[in-house]
């Protein structure tokens, strides 16, 4: 890689603020805010809207949505394509 074009690659706490949950990993991110960690050490801290503990995808409380009742519905109420 080529010195000084890229951004610096390095820990960084990720904290989702709805849940309650935070990792340290290494990013390009940057943030003036700053956390203690478990470890003693301080790192920057990116606040983020959600991730795997809050999305309901991976926590299982995701809803399926009856497409194809809704289907059937509008066909009722508008009929069939190809109908008269």
């Amino acid at each position: 890689m080529r010195k000084e074009i890229h951004p610096s690659y390095g820990p960084v706490v990720f904290r989702d603020r709805a849940a309650g949950h935070a990792f340290l990993t290494r990013s390009t991110m940057t943030s003036a805010k700053t956390i203690a960690w478990e470890d003693g050490e301080t790192y920057p801290v990116v606040d983020v809207e959600i991730s795997n503990v809050s999305h309901p995808f991976y926590t299982g409380t995701a809803r399926v949505l009856d497409t194809a009742g809704r289907v059937e519905r509008f066909e009722r109420r508008y009929g069939k394509r190809g109908e008269a």
